[in-house]
């Protein structure tokens, strides 16, 4: 890479620090919109390309949103970046594929598990009736509305704690691992998907967190065996 082109590159992380900066130092919050083009060349004592260029890498960052006509703004903040940079290694070659996998299930289980007492105490009636409406819903669904409803059991699970990081990890760990995971050739799990749902709402009615811990880490142990089994089979074929 030329000096001139990493001189760019270095620019450009200055200018993008120092928008976050600016949006920090003035209390912007998620859609409050940013100073015109020129206004934040001369807040920043920048030039207009290097503005440009910073924009550019913090809308894909999803820390500020341009709008076309109408300006730019403070972005939502998501887990996007996250999203695609876990998705892209985990299809960048077999190795990494099913170690983002194993990575996803460790985490994905650390939180319900880890959360388990917490959980319990957040859930009330309403949620736990829901709750065991989507487990029951699995046993008559197709693959796909199977996933669904696996996938709005588990955000439901974790949602009445509150914490808005833990949600929006357990959206972005599905988003990665319903990308990856077909394109690995993993196979539905053969496990009762009914029983294994309804044993983790049935501890968390009865208030019993450690059957709670034990029913998620059951749940997890069909995924970890598909996970293993496909690791094994395209082992055999490379």
């Amino acid at each position: 890479m030329s000096n001139e082109r990493v001189g760019r590159s270095l620019l450009r992380q200055e200018v993008s620090e120092r928008i976050k900066r600016y949006i920090l130092d003035n209390r912007l919050r998620p859609g409050s919109p940013l100073p015109t083009e020129n206004e934040l060349c001369a807040a920043l004592g920048a030039s207009r390309s290097s503005v440009r260029e910073a924009i550019k890498t913090l809308d894909a960052l999803d820390i500020v949103e341009v709008r076309h006509g109408h300006g730019t703004y403070v972005g939502g903040l998501s887990l996007s970046a996250l999203v695609e940079g876990l998705t892209f290694r985990g299809l960048l070659s077999p190795n990494d594929d099913f170690a983002v996998l194993s990575e996803l299930v460790d985490v994905r289980e650390l939180f319900e598990r880890g959360n388990a007492a917490a959980i319990i105490s957040a859930l009330d009636g309403p949620h736990l009736d829901t709750l065991d409406d989507l487990a029951s819903s699995m046993g008559t669904a197709v693959d796909a509305d199977r996933v669904v409803a696996d996938r709005r059991f588990h955000a439901l699970l974790v949602n009445p704690l509150g914490n808005e990081l833990v949600s929006q990890l357990t959206d972005a760990f599905w988003d990665v691992f319903t990308a990856v995971a077909p394109r690995l050739g993993l196979t539905p799990s053969d496990q009762d998907p009914v029983r294994l749902h309804k044993a983790i709402v049935h501890a968390a009615r009865a208030g019993d967190s450690l059957a709670f811990a034990d029913a998620v880490v059951a749940h997890y142990a069909p995924i970890r065996t598909r996970v293993a089994a496909a690791r094994h089979a395209q082992s055999i074929r490379n």
